[in-house]
């Protein structure tokens, strides 16, 4: 009977410990100490990066400033090692991930996603003078994209490209900022990137017809702001300002002085995510 009695006494220790463990505190602690604290890609314009005058700008860093504000906390933006995302997460070095991040079923398995916010599309990007107009073209061709992003992943399902390219494994870079300057000087032919990322590069260009998107799009996906996985209390509340910020236009606002185009998609998921 004792030794019954111990085991029972030792499972609910256990249950006890891991009860605290798991429970939720993440928009508790941010609201304490008064700050979110962003690890970002400071080489990922336009969402986020460094401008002439030494200064982190960018749409995503205009976005979390606007929602650190009406949540009564400050914003610390804190570059990080985009393939060393999740362990700066998770070791408490910040407190979100907001960079453009897609929102891969791997990543879903690590981290806790807010409401998907942006859309995005992988797409092939080339040099207008290479001769390369299709994927059927990149047979023996060169190909960069960004180690730790989800272009990786998505080569990875698409075999028909990662076949017949150089070697049969792409270049991988540190950021894309450096991987776009290799394919303006001819050190790749083509570089696989989230087409937020590509499209404004190119439109920064002086000649913007120098470069071409080839027809193939490899994948449409979601970006995504992850928190730690037992977070769940500050993706809610990052998840209503979203929604409020998007009804009263502010947004858009945002988002204009970055996109031409409406690239957000907070409205399709607002009914979802309400609460």
């Amino acid at each position: 009977m004792k030794k019954i009695s111990a085991i029972l006494l030792a499972a609910l220790m256990t249950l006890l410990c891991c009860s605290a463990l798991c429970e939720d505190t993440g928009l508790a602690d941010v609201l304490a100490k008064g700050e979110l604290v962003m690890g970002f890609d400071e080489a990922y314009p336009p969402m986020g990066f460094v401008d002439e005058n030494g200064e982190h700008v960018g749409f995503d860093i205009d976005l979390a400033r606007e929602v650190t504000s009406r949540l009564g906390v400050e914003l610390v933006l804190q570059p990080i090692s985009w393939d060393a995302k999740v362990m700066e997460l998770n070791t408490g070095n910040i407190d979100c991930i907001w960079s453009g991040m897609t929102m891969t079923d791997e990543l879903r398995e690590q981290v806790c996603f807010s409401m998907p916010y942006m859309a995005n599309e992988q797409i092939l990007l080339v040099r207008a003078d290479s001769g390369i107009t299709s994927v059927d073209d990149l047979a023996g061709k060169v190909l960069g994209t960004q180690a730790g992003s989800s272009s990786v992943t998505v080569l990875d399902a698409n075999p028909q490209v990662k076949e017949i390219i150089d070697g049969g494994e792409p270049n991988l870079y540190d950021d894309f900022v450096v991987a776009l300057m290799d394919l303006k000087l001819g050190n790749i032919d083509v570089l696989l990137i989230d087409s937020v990322v590509g499209n404004y590069y190119v439109a920064q260009q002086e000649d913007p017809t120098a470069f071409a998107v080839l027809p193939e799009v490899l994948e449409a996906e979601e970006y995504g702001i992850a928190f730690r996985k037992e977070e769940q209390s500050l993706a809610d509340a990052v998840n209503q300002q979203l929604i409020a910020i998007q009804e009263d236009g502010t947004l858009d606002e945002i988002r204009s002085a970055w996109f031409a185009n409406d690239v957000t998609i907070v409205a399709d998921y607002a009914d979802e995510y309400r609460k």
